[in-house]
């Protein structure tokens, strides 16, 4: 009797057609999950592109304001901003100045877009003339004394409109001295998305061609995680969700779903992954060769990231996600 309850488990007759797949998926994607990064730059009239991220460009202000139209008509409404300066120096101090890009930024896109949903990356080794995240001292990244110009970035981009604050540097003690800031200020709405589980990961080459972001020295290692590591990246979102983040983030997200997953079932809060460019520029890579069909390979990888607990993606495929969707 037993052995023929099994045999009569047949899960095949929920799969049959599309339409019996469709009302049993137990996991779906929407544009509302998605996340847009932008590089935003100096100069006028720019749209140039990113020769290791197929299809993404750096725009100037100018030019980003037809891209943010051209998103929201398609129902993308958040985005996450990556400023590349006209002059670097030895803090990225562009990151406070009034007259900083990702200010101006700011100001332009919510002058004509009020409804965009603006996140700023906030670091510094877009903005540093040596690369790294912060404030060098003995040839490291000093962690209080980068915590103290952090508190002065984020105060700028909310005072030009910031809608959520983003920091991305590992720092120790981030969040509290973030949130302290925020709130001194009068900021108290504004949320801090925290890149709780950052990983030293070779994945991010391409962003740092986009963002002209590569260390003139060392590496990272000393403040972004080691892979191996599971137990460590449990401590950080315990430190961050401890000290106020309102939203968790795992970066990057396609080898590290267990981190995500982990993520989500201990926290009652939002949890972000970040789709990043390595992850990105395979598969277009993969694709131009004829290994794959980028699209299928795309929709997959997106579905594994939601899947794994990702209530918010952030991800380069945001566009092409929602343009084949509306080819179907």
């Amino acid at each position: 009797m037993l052995m023929e309850r099994f045999y009569n488990r047949r899960p095949r007759r929920l799969r049959a057609n599309e339409t019996i797949r469709s009302l049993v998926r137990e996991t779906t994607l929407d544009v509302s999950d998605f996340v847009y990064p932008l590089f935003i730059t100096y100069g006028e009239n720019l749209k140039a592109p990113i020769s290791s991220m197929p299809g993404v460009y750096r725009f100037s202000i100018d030019k980003v304001l037809d891209e943010i139209k051209d998103c929201i008509d398609l129902g993308i409404k958040a985005f996450i901003l990556f400023g590349i300066p006209e002059h670097k120096d030895e803090e990225g101090s562009d990151t406070w100045c009034d007259s900083g890009v990702i200010q101006r930024s700011l100001d332009a896109i919510k002058q004509k877009f009020p409804e965009a949903y603006l996140i700023t990356d906030v670091c510094f080794c877009e903005y540093t003339s040596h690369g790294h995240c912060g404030v060098i001292l003995n040839n490291d990244v000093d962690n209080d004394l980068t915590l103290e110009n952090l508190k002065k970035q984020v105060v700028s981009h909310a005072k030009h409109g910031a809608d959520m604050v983003a920091p991305s540097g590992m720092m120790d003690n981030m969040i509290i001295a973030i949130r302290e800031a925020l709130d001194g200020a009068g900021f108290t709405k504004i949320p801090i998305m925290a890149y709780s589980a950052k990983y030293a990961s070779k994945f991010y080459g391409p962003f740092r061609d986009a963002a002209d972001s590569t260390p003139s020295f060392g590496d990272r290692r000393t403040y972004q995680m080691d892979p191996a590591n599971k137990k460590e990246a449990i401590l950080e979102m315990d430190i961050d969700f401890e000290q106020g983040a309102d939203i968790i983030m795992v970066k990057p997200a396609l080898a590290y779903l267990d981190i995500i997953h982990i993520a989500k079932e201990r926290y009652n809060i939002p949890i972000a992954a970040y789709n990043v460019s390595g992850e990105y520029s395979m598969v277009k890579a993969a694709h131009k060769f004829g290994s794959i069909n980028g699209v299928d390979v795309m929709n997959e990888m997106l579905m594994s990231i939601k899947r794994a607990g990702a209530d918010i993606i952030i991800t380069y495929f945001a566009k092409e996600y929602v343009l084949q969707k509306l080819e179907l």
